[in-house]
């Protein structure tokens, strides 16, 4: 049976001398306490505190990266135990879903899931052997007894994995129970929300206008008109920034923005909450809404997170079935130059705006993100995301984009993930790479390693607090 192969010098340089810098950088950042600014993991988890009650449904049902991959191969989402939005059935059993990611556990070569996988089984549940047919239910009642154990209740897991803060992603209309269940535990500082007002935003949401309709209520505002609705958002910016957010995210399909007079937004606004709005006012309204957001950034000091570019849910039928999140979000060609200049015309000089943009795009890199960063002081430029927070995704980013914003006008690394366990491992990655683009840069006499060092500290610690304001 083949083992785990978690080489002490993974990800590193081959050749000895860049090895070697590489190698004691990264000795000097690998233990600095994580800071997880970004991402999506469950605040259940910390506010219950609750084990986990298996290796399925800790490892396979939350994680698309795992489930796309299984389904690109022929695997129903329901073989998975994935939940129908149509009430169909799914397989129950979590040995058997298990099994089946077991038995083909090789197609995940080489892809970043299998490094986050192999080194969570490997570190946190001292497994050795690779995960393959034979040992398939082996694995699941080994993670399954260790998941009982009151060190790996999440808050413990926490403390473990050297997470000093957490923030989760919800959407306006989200009470924010599970972190109101934190205030005066003194969890509430190292889980925070983030404040993704999509779900009350994306006109071409099915649910859009009931949405609206649950926004007034929610905030005693009169959601139908214009003002009332721009009053709501910022009521629940407030809510969100009391339960510690002080970042907001939008998933927009496109980084579009728009500067239309207030006529112009009446009339718009109209639309959409009628349900009456077709896909270019539903674009324009998205677009205007970007405006306004960075509008409230600018009053509230609240970071504004713009993750655009994916073409969501392109499996209609999947879509149908499963709804969203479930591995079917496609990365699509970006425009960032044309696409922010309203929005920059109007706030890009205000000293208390800041945004982060990150992109799906690679193309952009270079040609828009690095140089809009390198020049206007309100925006900074967020990690490789999602299909790109591989090791060869984040040195294509440090490569397109140092020569031109440098390393003060990035943010550090964010996992944006759902799959808790697998955060220590994805910083790993991430600090094993920058230490990796560093070393080049001092065996090339371009920095010193004093200074590599310096920087290794800070991409990997200091500049992820100093973006996202967390002190």
């Amino acid at each position: 049976m083949e083992s785990i192969l978690l080489h002490e010098d993974r990800l590193f340089p081959s050749d000895s001398a860049t090895k070697k810098v590489a190698r004691t950088l990264y000795q000097e950042i690998r233990d600095l306490p994580i800071i997880s600014p970004h991402g999506h993991t469950d605040p259940r988890w910390f506010a219950q505190n609750k084990n986990f009650t298996n290796a399925t449904e800790l490892f396979i049902t939350p994680d698309h990266y795992v489930f796309r991959m299984l389904y690109s191969q022929g695997i129903s989402l329901e073989s998975l135990g994935v939940p129908r939005w149509d009430g169909g059935a799914t397989e129950s059993d979590p040995r058997k879903i298990w099994q089946i990611l077991a038995d083909n556990y090789y197609l995940f070569a080489a892809t970043p899931s299998r490094m986050w996988l192999d080194t969570v089984f490997h570190d946190v549940f001292g497994l050795t052997d690779m995960l393959c047919s034979n040992n398939a239910t082996e694995y699941y009642e080994h993670i399954t007894t260790k998941l009982q154990d009151a060190s790996f209740k999440p808050r413990a897991l926490m403390d473990r994995f050297n997470i000093e803060l957490i923030a989760t992603t919800e959407g306006a209309l989200d009470e924010l129970s599970h972190h109101g269940a934190l205030k005066g535990t003194g969890w509430d500082k190292r889980v925070i929300t983030t404040f993704r007002p999509d779900d009350v935003v994306d006109a071409s949401r099915e649910d859009i206008v009931a949405n609206i309709e649950k926004l007034g209520a929610l905030t005693n505002e009169d959601t139908q008109t214009w003002q009332g609705y721009l009053n709501a958002i910022r009521a629940r910016r407030t809510v969100f920034r009391a339960h510690g957010a002080t970042a907001t995210d939008h998933g927009h399909p496109t980084a579009n923005t728009a500067d239309l007079s207030t006529n112009e937004c009446i009339t718009l606004f109209d639309k959409v909450r009628t349900g009456q709005s077709n896909a270019e006012e539903q674009e324009l309204f998205r677009a205007q809404m970007l405006t306004e957001l960075a509008g409230m950034s600018v009053e509230d000091g609240m970071v504004m997170q713009i993750h655009p570019g994916s073409f969501r849910n392109h499996n209609t039928s999947l879509f149908n079935q499963f709804g969203r999140d479930k591995g079917h979000d496609i990365p699509m060609q970006t425009d960032f130059v044309r696409a922010l200049r309203p929005l920059l015309s109007k706030y890009g000089n205000e000293p208390s705006l800041n945004i982060i943009l990150f992109t799906l795009d690679e193309t952009t890199y270079s040609r828009e993100l690095a140089p809009l960063a390198g020049h206007y002081p309100c925006l900074k430029l967020g990690p490789a995301w999602w299909f790109h927070d591989s090791p060869e995704g984040m040195l294509r980013f440090r490569h397109q984009v140092t020569e031109t914003a440098g390393f003060f006008n990035t943010v550090g690394f964010n996992d944006d993930t759902r799959a808790f366990l697998s955060i220590p491992a994805r910083h790993d990655v991430a600090r094993r790479i920058d230490c990796r683009f560093l070393a080049e840069l001092v065996v090339q006499h371009r920095i010193s390693e004093t200074e590599a060092a310096s920087i290794a500290k800070k991409v990997t610690y200091d500049f992820a607090k100093q973006a996202y304001k967390l002190g």
